[in-house]
C-alpha cells in the first residue's frame, strides 16, 4: 500500500493541489493535522482533505484554534489573529469535521501524531535530545510527526539510547529501519528556507520512505492572503520559505 503523507497545509490550498496533482494517485493519504491557520483558504482545504481516499487525519494545534478549544493568547499576534479571522469564517460542516479529528493514531507499526508522542497536539521534535525522550515513551517501531515545519528525520541506533539525524536525501526512496520518527515538513508554509511545499510517499510493502518537492504559484496565496485582510507578514514569509 502506498501512502500519501502530508501536514501542515495551513489554508494554502494552492499548494496543496500542486502536491496532489505532483503526488498522483495512492492508496491511502495520512494528514498529520494543521488544516487551516496562517493562509487564506481554510474551507477549501478542509473540503479537499476530507475528499481524500482512505485517510487518516489528525487534528493540529491551529486546527485546535480555529474551533476555540484553546486560547489564542498561546499563539503570536498574527498567528493569533488569522486564528480569529478562521473562527469566523469556517462552516459548521467544516468544523465538525475537525472537531471529529483525534490526536493520535496508532496504525500497525505506525503512530500517527501532529507534536510528538508524549504530548500529541504541542511538542516540537527538532532535535536528537527530544527526539530521543520520544522514542523512550513511542510503542511502535516508527512515529510520523508535523508541527515543525521542517522535514525531518530521527533514528535511534537499536540497543542503545543514541538518536541521530538523518540527511534527507530527496526523491529517493529510503528504506526504514527500526525506531525512525519522520517528518515530511509542511506542505503550505515551509520553514526550512525552500518554499517549494514537501509531502512524502510511505510504502508499506516496500517498507521505504520518499520525501519530496514541488512548487507551486506563491504570489496566487500572497494575494488571498492580503485580499482576506491577513497579516502581510504570512504572505511575506511563503516566498522566504520561514
Amino acid at each position: 500500500m502506498r501512502v500519501l503523507v502530508l501536514s501542515d497545509i495551513h489554508a494554502n490550498l494552492t499548494a496543496l493541489e500542486a502536491v496532489l496533482d505532483a503526488a498522483g494517485p495512492h492508496d491511502a493519504v495520512w494528514c498529520l493535522g494543521d488544516l487551516v491557520g496562517y493562509g487564506p483558504d481554510p474551507n477549501e482545504c478542509v473540503e479537499q482533505v476530507r475528499s481524500l481516499p482512505e485517510l487518516l487525519c489528525l487534528i493540529g494545534n491551529h486546527d485546535q484554534a480555529a474551533l476555540d478549544m484553546i486560547p489564542l493568547s498561546r499563539f503570536n499576534r498574527d498567528a493569533g489573529e488569522v486564528a480569529a479571522w478562521t473562527q469566523q469564517v469556517l462552516t459548521e460542516e467544516n468544523k465538525n469535521f475537525l472537531h471529529s479529528l483525534p490526536s493520535k493514531i496508532v496504525f500497525d507499526r505506525f503512530t500517527l501524531v501532529h507534536g510528538s508522542p508524549d504530548q500529541p497536539v504541542w511538542e516540537y521534535i527538532l532535535d536528537p535530545h527530544t527526539a530521543n525522550r520520544s522514542f523512550d515513551v513511542l510503542k511502535t517501531e516508527y512515529c510520523l510527526v508535523g508541527h515543525t515545519h521542517l522535514p525531518l528525520i530521527f533514528h535511534r541506533l537499536p540497543e542503545e539510547t543514541i538518536t541521530i539525524i538523518m540527511p534527507v536525501e530527496w526523491g529517493e526512496a529510503m528504506p526504514l529501519t527500526q525506531q525512525m520518527i519522520l517528518n515530511p515538513g509542511s506542505v503550505g508554509q515551509p520553514r526550512d528556507r525552500d518554499p517549494r511545499a514537501c509531502y512524502a510517499t510511505l510504502d508499506l510493502e516496500a517498507n521505504t520512505w520518499e520525501m519530496k518537492r514541488i512548487s507551486y504559484d506563491i504570489s496566487q496565496v500572497q494575494l488571498r492572503i492580503m485580499e482576506a485582510g491577513l497579516p502581510e507578514r504570512q504572505a511575506l514569509r511563503l516566498m522566504a520559505g520561514w
